[in-house]
């Protein structure tokens, strides 16, 4: 199956693409700059240069042909404001989910956050309250999309330790946090459980096998 992934660099993006190419799925990701590339081919994966910010949906349907899924992996990263948390953690979201339903493909990722839901406390900050609320936005869009096979994957706090294939996958685990490495290996897992459709998650690391939390999730 051809993935393709928006946000192709990004670090769960890299560990997810290293993940299919392992296991000999085709894989692309859309990445903003040029000088991007290398580390995509390095992971196995086909760069596709597009800036989402800028493109319309009939631009991204076009490199969506041919895909069985998409995953929208993009941020708009540390240190940008609140009007790129707009555009790319929500528009550009919709955007890809625009473009999937004109290409027919119909399986559908989003990495989303955990407390996209809610409204943010009092107290946080301007910009995360932002992206909290870009992502809840992006969510409840995505979830009126007939045409798609949506699963909405939100992570808690991400770090950077090796991945323990062991996680808390539910429709409410409580706050912790998760690996990337482990992020990115259920999103490989829910890419083969199509069961899981329809579902909004949570994702923290926890003590049941990543394939095992998947199954047990979809009812499998």
């Amino acid at each position: 199956m051809r993935t393709v992934i928006a946000g192709g660099h990004g670090q769960i993006a890299l560990r997810l693409e290293r993940l299919l190419a392992e296991r000999d799925d085709e894989v692309a990701g859309i990445i903003r700059k040029p000088e991007q590339a290398d580390a995509l081919r390095e992971a196995g994966a086909e760069p596709i240069v597009l800036d989402l910010e800028a493109a319309s949906a009939n631009d991204v349907a076009e490199v969506l042909r041919g895909a069985g899924a998409v995953v929208f992996a993009a941020g708009a990263g540390p240190g940008s404001g609140v009007a790129r948390k707009e555009t790319v953690d929500r528009d550009a979201a919709v955007l890809l989910a625009d473009a999937a339903e004109r290409a027919g493909v119909r399986r559908y990722l989003m990495v989303s956050a955990m407390g996209a839901d809610t409204d943010p406390r009092p107290g946080t900050d301007d910009v995360f309250a932002a992206y909290l609320r870009a992502k809840g936005a992006a969510d409840a869009e995505v979830r009126h999309r007939t045409a798609l096979d949506w699963t909405i994957l939100r992570p808690g706090l991400l770090t950077n330790d090796p991945g323990t294939g062991r996680v808390r996958l539910a429709a409410s685990t409580g706050h912790g946090s998760v690996t990337r490495d482990d992020v990115a290996a259920v999103l490989a897992e829910l890419l083969d459980t199509p069961s899981t459709a329809g579902l909004t998650l949570e994702l923290i690391g926890g003590h049941t096998p990543v394939s095992v939390a998947v199954k047990d999730i979809a009812g499998n």
